[in-house]
């Protein structure tokens, strides 16, 4: 056993229960050893949960590098490229933008894929300057999901939603309580959120980048 296997047990784990189950004893559990074991190669919860970011980061890097061989294009399509091959990184492991957005530091391995859309940016001819702006405007979209302003936390529990509170809130929010019963997303739709779906998401993706391009053309830098 080594600090390898212990993160893909976990990455499992919280595939299969979320970060809830993340605990030592948890993950020893399932790879069948003592609790005291992983501590020869994680010395406690904090950095396992460290190595689940270096995890996640480390799959999307192998997604961008399968891009770098087969794809010839550059620039904003492979800017558009990288953040949906993320998405999908994220969809398999739906706890991991919880944690991304929790870590105390920024992780090495988010600043290398930072690092990489803006070599993208500067190839397409950005300057640094619209290149510092569009990662601004493109946040955590670069690493596959939205950071969301607010998580109900209804969302996650069974407990069925109060008809009294709904109607409060249709009296007090008319708009929003009409659009969000307008906007409820289908099963069909992959999300990561209250408002991380997948069509928000490339809606948005594709409006910053349109948006970015005609700042580019038009000479701003």
């Amino acid at each position: 056993m080594d600090r390898e296997t212990v993160l893909r047990a976990a990455v499992e784990l919280a595939d299969a229960e979320g970060l809830r189950a993340i605990t030592m004893r948890r993950v020893a559990q399932s790879l069948g050893v003592e609790a005291m074991s992983l501590y020869h190669h994680i010395p406690n919860k904090e950095a396992l949960l460290e190595g689940l970011v270096e995890a996640v980061l480390r799959e999307v890097g192998e997604e961008f590098s399968g891009l770098s061989r087969s794809r010839s294009d550059g620039g904003l399509a492979s800017v558009r490229s990288r953040c949906l091959l993320a998405r999908d990184v994220m969809l398999r492991h739906p706890w991991a933008p919880q944690l991304i957005n929790s870590t105390p530091h920024i992780p090495f391995g988010a600043i290398a894929h930072y690092e990489a859309a803006l070599a993208e940016l500067i190839s397409a001819g950005f300057s640094y300057h619209l290149g510092h702006r569009a990662l601004h405007a493109l946040g955590s979209m670069i690493l596959g999901f939205v950071q969301e302003p607010f998580r109900p936390s209804g969302l996650e529990g069974d407990a069925a939603e109060d008809p009294a509170d709904s109607a409060e809130f249709a009296a007090l929010m008319p708009h929003l309580s009409a659009m969000v019963e307008a906007e409820v997303h289908t099963t069909q739709d992959r999300s990561l959120g209250w408002c991380d779906s997948q069509a928000e998401f490339e809606f948005t993706l594709d409006l910053l980048l349109e948006g970015l391009a005609r700042r580019q053309a038009g000479g701003d830098t």
